[in-house]
């Protein structure tokens, strides 16, 4: 195999461990807190409500506007590395 082979091998798996990573903290995060931990949180109240009720209504999609920002950050770090900034 050649190098420009391996080199693409190391960028693909490092990229499925960013889209692997970013979708369990989305699931955690809009299924686990919102749905299955929700009687766990609804002792934690934030802005008036309980925090599961605030997961499910807005974290989630808070989390998931952050997840958006941070990978198009650590793709393009990911880029650097591997020489295919543009």
């Amino acid at each position: 195999m050649s190098d420009h082979t391996i080199n693409a091998e190391k960028y693909w798996q490092a990229n499925l461990r960013l889209i692997i990573g970013s979708l369990i903290v989305w699931a955690l995060a809009s299924y686990g807190c919102a749905i299955l931990f929700r009687p766990l949180l609804s002792g934690i109240h934030i802005g008036g409500t309980d925090l599961g009720f605030w997961f499910a209504q807005q974290g989630s999609i808070l989390v998931f506007i952050i997840l958006t920002f941070f990978y198009a950050w650590r793709m393009n770090k990911l880029d650097e590395e591997f020489g295919l900034q543009e």
